[in-house]
C-alpha cells in the first residue's frame, strides 16, 4: 500500500534535516598553519665558558693572596684531572695579565696545543681559546717592542754618557794644556823680568864709571 502523502512529506523533511545536520557536523578544513619556528637551544658549552670567565674576573678583582690561591687551585685541577676544560681554564689563567702567575709565553703554548685538536673543544671553548691566543700574541709583540725600545733607550743613554765623558775629558785635557802653556809663558815673563833686573843692577850709576 503506498505511503500517505503526509507521511511521505515528513520523511523527506527528516532526510533533509539529517543531510543539513550532517553538513554542519562535518569538520571544516582548517587554514594552513604557519610553519613552526625552530626553538634555539642553548649551547651547553656556554655554561663552561661562563665559569672560565668568572675565574678570570676573580683574578682581576682579587688581592695578590686571592690571585695566588685561584691560580694554584686551577693549576692543581689541570694536573690532577687534565681534562680539556681544566687545561683550557689553566691556559686562560696564564693568559690573564696583572697577577703573579701570569705567563703569556706558557699561555700561548698551551692555547696553541689545545687549538691543534679543535675537535676536543666545545664550540664556545674554541672561540674563547682563539680570542685569547690572539690577545696573547699581540701582548707578546708589544712586550718585545717595549723591550727593544728600552734597550735602544739604554744604548742611546750609554752613547750619550760616553760622548759626554769624552767631551769632559777633552775639556780637562785642554784646560791642562792651557794651564801648562800659561805657566810656561809666565815662567818666560819671570825670566825676562829677572834678566831685566840684572841688567839694571849692573848698569853704573851717574858719576861712577
Amino acid at each position: 500500500m503506498p505511503p500517505e502523502p503526509r507521511a511521505h512529506n515528513l520523511a523527506l523533511m527528516a532526510a533533509a534535516m539529517l543531510f543539513a545536520g550532517g553538513c554542519t557536523l562535518m569538520p571544516k578544513p582548517e587554514p594552513d598553519a604557519p610553519p613552526a619556528i625552530p626553538i634555539a637551544r642553548p649551547d651547553p658549552s656556554l655554561a663552561i665558558v661562563a665559569e672560565h670567565l668568572q675565574t678570570m674576573a676573580a683574578l682581576n678583582q682579587g688581592t695578590p693572596v686571592q690571585q695566588a690561591e685561584i691560580a694554584k687551585t686551577v693549576r692543581d685541577e689541570a694536573q690532577l684531572q687534565p681534562t680539556t676544560s681544566h687545561l683550557l681554564r689553566y691556559a686562560l689563567v696564564l693568559a690573564t695579565p696583572d697577577h703573579g702567575a701570569s705567563d703569556p709565553v706558557a699561555a700561548r703554548e698551551r692555547l696553541s696545543a689545545l687549538l691543534a685538536s679543535p675537535e676536543k673543544l666545545l664550540p664556545a671553548e674554541r672561540s674563547l681559546a682563539a680570542v685569547f691566543l690572539d690577545h696573547v700574541n699581540k701582548r707578546l709583540v708589544l712586550q718585545a717592542e717595549n723591550q727593544k725600545l728600552q734597550a735602544d733607550g739604554a744604548r742611546s743613554e750609554r752613547e750619550r754618557g760616553a760622548a759626554t765623558n769624552r767631551r769632559l775629558q777633552a775639556e780637562i785635557e785642554e784646560n791642562a794644556r792651557l794651564r801648562k802653556a800659561l805657566k810656561e809663558a809666565q815662567d818666560k815673563l819671570d825670566e825676562i823680568a829677572r834678566i831685566e833686573r840684572q841688567i839694571i843692577d849692573r848698569k853704573p850709576t851717574n858719576g861712577t864709571r
